[in-house]
Parts: structure tokens; sequence; C-alpha cells
């Protein structure tokens, strides 16, 4: 199929997750229909609400992004639990774990189910996308994204070749990028790409500093907010991106590169296994009282879950 004659109207996006939900509102604000996947219902419902909410202060935070109804959002967004829906979309955006034992079954999977000549993007921090594509039958329409949080207010992400990713499935994505009105740093293949190759060392510094007792998480931003200018310290940016997300990524370099300066931080590790995994929950390396009660909430819906899939 020629470029041209490519519709890009139906993205799916698998994983209703942070990061997802920021992709939804990227895609639903920008006039695209959104066709949201997820296993778990309590997810999808959490999301649907979050773009919502995201769409009403976007004017608010950002100039380029429009006014866009209530109404209109919920007609532009679909939601289900049913990966076979993926079949009917232009372009499938992937955003789950950043654990290989649950992305390669999702794109064998995907590779069943997508129509041929349908592209693939692994919406991925550090797992190389040549091992994602290894997995399909169209390792030349699958190319790598990542995208930062939040996706729908940062106007630039990283996109990555993988080792047999074709002009034409970068021509794709680049043509979705325009719609949505977001912009490319193209880079080649490899453990953690550039950004998080960087930042995830950056970050696991910071709490060795601060588990070393250098200074307290508070000194360790200020530090590079007022002195280097940068928007936010490292740690404020793991709370954001979630402690688990960053302790992962960190692994996976680790494994990639056998290289100790990837070695996650005990600290990092301990936060993560104690369930303060940053603003999401409400608390990591500070405390956010107006997220407890939500992140309390969305654990409460978790353990019903549970219960009833155990007694179902």
């Amino acid at each position: 199929m020629k470029l041209n004659d490519m519709k890009l109207h139906r993205i799916g996006v698998i994983g209703a997750g942070t990061i997802g939900t920021g992709v939804i509102t990227n895609i639903v604000m920008s006039g695209l229909h959104a066709v949201v996947i997820d296993q778990s219902p309590e997810a999808l419902a959490r999301s649907k609400a979050q773009v919502l909410d995201n769409a009403r202060l976007a004017p608010l935070l950002s100039k380029t992004l429009p006014r866009v109804g209530r109404d209109e959002l919920l007609q532009r967004m679909e939601h289900t639990t049913e990966l076979a829906a993926a079949a009917t979309c232009d372009f499938i955006v992937e955003n789950v774990y950043e654990e290989w034992a649950v992305k390669k079954p999702l794109y064998e999977k995907l590779d069943r189910i997508v129509p041929a000549g349908v592209c693939l993007g692994p919406n991925t921090s550090c797992i190389p996308i040549t091992q994602i594509a290894a997995v399909t039958r169209r390792p030349e329409l699958v190319v790598g994204i990542h995208f930062m949080n939040p996706v729908h207010l940062i106007p630039t992400a990283e996109v990555i070749r993988g080792f047999h990713t074709s002009d034409h499935a970068v021509e794709v994505l680049l043509r979705l990028f325009a719609l949505l009105g977001k912009q490319a740093v193209m880079v080649e293949d490899g453990p953690g790409f550039v950004s998080n190759r960087i930042s995830h060392v950056f970050m696991n510094e910071a709490v060795f500093v601060l588990q070393d007792g250098v200074a307290d998480a508070a000194s360790v931003d200020a530090i590079f907010r007022k002195c280097f200018g940068h928007k936010m310290g490292p740690l404020e940016t793991a709370d954001l991106i979630g402690l688990d997300t960053v302790m992962r990524s960190l692994d996976v370099l680790y494994q990639s590169f056998q290289d100790s300066k990837y070695r996650c931080c005990p600290l990092l590790r301990k936060l993560v296994q104690a369930g303060n995994l940053g603003r999401k929950t409400g608390r990591g390396f500070y405390e956010y009282p107006d997220l407890q009660a939500a992140a309390a909430e969305r654990k409460a819906e978790a353990v019903v879950a549970q219960a009833s899939a155990a007694t179902a």
C-alpha cells in the first residue's frame, strides 16, 4: 500500500496506564479515534476519566492544544479488554510493562491479529526494537517510539529505527506524528536508546547520593533546578515516571550491558517493594497528599478485581 493511500484514523493503544493514557489524550485531542485495549476493566475506566481530565486542563497548560468537548472526546474513544479489536486499527502503539516476558507473547499475538501492512509502534524505553521485531513476521514494519510523560504536553519524542525497520514504516510514523503535532528525534536501536541510557544513570546516581546521606531529596533536586536550569530534579523526575518503571528499565540496561553503572540502587528497589512508586501511588521520594486518595481507591479496586477473578 502506498503511503498516500494509507489512512491513519483509528489508532490502537495497547495498555491504558500512565503513558498510554497520555497517548490516548494526544490522539483524541488531535481528532483521531483511539481504540484502547487493556486486560483490566478498572484500568480502562481510570484511563477514560483521566483523558477527560487531561483534555480539560490541557489548553490551560499548552497554547497549541485545542479545546475539545467531553461528548466529542468520548465519541473518539473505544475501550475494550479484547486484543482482537486491534484488527480494526490503522497503526498500533503499544505501552505495556517494560518486561520481555510480557512484550514477547503480546507481539506474537498482535502479529497474527493486526492486518498485514499495518505498522507496530512499541512505545518502549529500554528493550531494543530489533528484539521486539524479531518475534513478528513484519520486522520491517516495527518502528520504535519513546514518548515522554506527560505525552500530550511534550511535543517531541524519540523515534528508534530497528535493524529491519523500513523507510516506509518511519514515513508512516512521521505522518502520524504530524497529525498529533509531534516532532521526532531519530536514533538508532540499542538498549535504552539515547534518553534512558543516559537519564537512568543520572536518576539512579541521585538515589545513591540520597542513600549515602550526602543530601536529602529536596537538596538534590534543588541543585539541578536552580544551578543547572532543569525543569525538574532527578528524584522528582523519577517520581513522575514511576519508580517501578525506572527500576525495570535499569534492570533491562544492566542485563543488556552487564555494566555495573546500571546496577539499580538498593534504596530504589526497596521503595518499589514497599509500594511507594511515586506520583501514581501518592508517595515516592516525596509525598503527594492530593494523589494519595486516588491511589488508595485504585488499590482497593485492584483487590476487589483480584478477589472476583479468584472466585469466578
